[in-house]
């Protein structure tokens, strides 16, 4: 039996990278995983079902359960509604995974504010509103539960032009020791992920080495994941 047999999680952000790996071994190891991507490049730009419904498929190819969610983090009625999905589709939530982001980075000489905000608002204002909502179930059902949310080392350490992104960074990082807090008083768990990894999202980011990238593989995350939603944590 799994370490998540009988659990369901979501996992935000899960159609590529960090995520996709996230939601995969979730499954894997038990849990019914709502995968959520609103399947955009990058930046941010442009939607689409592809990259969900991929992982989605994977998952039932590998025997798991899982089922898509397209929304947009940043839309309160989309964070409501993932929750939703996973309460329409598995009567329950006990995990939550906030991993959706995006990238515009720039020198702070050359940022406009269109480059903040975006960055902004897909990981603080997103990890909020979809958190909120996470936590409001577990709050409805008496019966605890996992967050996680994900840090970076950009936020925690810094990084050359990444000011908007270190800056939301640090924000989830601060809002999570916040929640943690309060979390204790219903048995939620609240943590906070700062991992560096290779993926979409940073691959130019790094030296092309192929022995960085094993070294750096998102894979390498996943189960600290699983062990932060189980029983065991």
């Amino acid at each position: 039996m799994g370490m998540l047999e009988g659990k369901v999680a979501i996992v935000t952000g899960a159609g590529g990278g960090l995520g996709e790996c996230h939601a995969k071994l979730l499954a894997h190891e038990g849990a019914s995983v709502v995968v959520n991507d609103l399947g955009g490049s990058r930046d941010g730009t442009g939607a689409g079902n592809d990259m969900a419904d991929q992982v989605v498929a994977d998952i039932k190819a590998a025997g798991g359960n899982a089922v898509a969610h397209y929304g947009n983090v940043t839309v309160e009625d989309d964070a409501i509604g993932m929750v939703q999905t996973a309460i329409d589709n598995f009567g329950q939530l006990d995990f939550f995974i906030a991993n959706a982001g995006i990238l515009r980075d720039k020198s702070f000489k050359n940022m406009t504010q269109d480059m903040w905000d975006a960055v902004i608002n897909v990981h603080l204002l997103g990890t909020y509103l979809t958190v909120k909502a996470a936590y409001n179930q577990m709050l409805i059902q008496e019966s605890g539960g996992s967050i996680v949310v994900t840090s970076s080392t950009s936020g925690l350490l810094g990084n050359f032009g990444q000011c908007n992104y270190g800056a939301a960074k640090a924000g989830i990082a601060g809002f999570a020791r916040c929640l943690f807090q309060e979390g204790l008083k219903y048995g939620v768990r609240v943590n906070v992920l700062a991992p560096a990894a290779w993926s979409r999202m940073t691959e130019d980011l790094f030296p092309q080495d192929q022995n960085m990238e094993e070294l750096m593989s998102p894979a390498k995350v996943s189960p600290l994941v699983v062990y932060l939603g189980s029983d065991e944590a």
